[in-house]
């Protein structure tokens, strides 16, 4: 059993990166990507206690991307090596871009009559701050109960305090992790909202014609009939396949390791050897 996409304290998750390699090796997993968004930081911890329990830990991250107006996750992983300093050095400059937006969304949030002060939420996160931390300072202040409920309140897409990051337009960062040898991968496609599936299919070719080279078929979010279709877009536009649980921790405890939700992600060890190829 492996997972292509999970998260660290240092992102938005809950768990240590060493927590992390630990719950992977009770889940039985033989190897795990570690994708945190805009950061490697988890990596260094965590390679050592990955090979000690023998599982293949393969570097990743989760850049964040816009096209249409929308987010657009990008999963990027280095097989064979670490990625250059000239690639950490841009993913320090979107910490920058990402620390201004908190700035703006903590004013969004007090222009809505929230008394929210972004070194609140800096000091729940560690090398990223995200909207998870916002959403942890909504509960601890009582205007909501669950983390769910803050995005769908308050800081979510659709939500009155949301603010959009100036993040790089995904055609971009595609080339730009191509360019210092990463394997770029559209993650959960499923959340791009777009319900056309001409304009979606649309969507991945353009990117597809930009350079990328993976789709991220299995995710807790894909249903079976999601599944199918994004395995049909892998086979017609030359993509490889990828997978995961897009794990968090006890952010989102409905999601585990290795299995998404009740079961509906298994990927399987073919489309890492494929992936790793590249």
């Amino acid at each position: 059993m492996i997972d292509l996409h999970t998260h660290t304290y240092e992102s938005d998750g809950t768990d240590s990166p060493a927590g992390l390699i630990e719950n992977a090796a009770r889940a039985g997993l033989t190897a795990i990507a570690i994708t945190d968004h805009d950061t490697f930081s988890a990596h260094a911890t965590a390679q050592p206690l990955a090979d000690a329990h023998g599982i293949r830990l393969v570097r990743g991250v989760e850049v964040s991307t816009k096209a249409r107006g929308r987010s657009v996750h990008l999963l990027s992983y280095w097989f064979h090596g670490a990625a250059p300093q000239a690639f950490e050095d841009w993913l320090a400059a979107m910490l920058e871009y990402r620390r201004e937006r908190n700035r703006r969304l903590a004013a969004r949030l007090r222009e809505l009559g929230i008394p929210i002060e972004l070194e609140e939420a800096e000091a729940l996160g560690r090398t990223v701050t995200g909207r998870v931390h916002f959403a942890k300072l909504l509960i601890a202040k009582g205007y909501v109960k669950t983390v769910p409920e803050a995005f769908d309140r308050y800081i979510g897409e659709d939500a009155p305090g949301f603010i959009l990051m100036d993040d790089p337009k995904t055609p971009d960062a595609i080339r730009k992790v191509r360019e210092h040898g990463g394997v770029p991968v559209l993650a959960h496609p499923i959340r791009l909202g777009m319900s056309d599936p001409q304009v979606e299919e649309e969507f991945i070719r353009e990117q597809a014609d930009a350079g990328l080279l993976g789709l991220e078929v299995m995710h807790s979010d894909h249903d079976e009939l999601a599944r199918a279709r994004y395995l049909a877009l892998v086979e017609r536009y030359n993509l490889s396949p990828t997978g995961g649980s897009d794990y968090h921790g006890s952010v989102k405890p409905q999601i585990h390791l290795g299995r998404g939700i009740e079961g509906n992600v298994s990927v399987p060890q073919s489309w890492l050897d494929k992936l790793s190829s590249l």
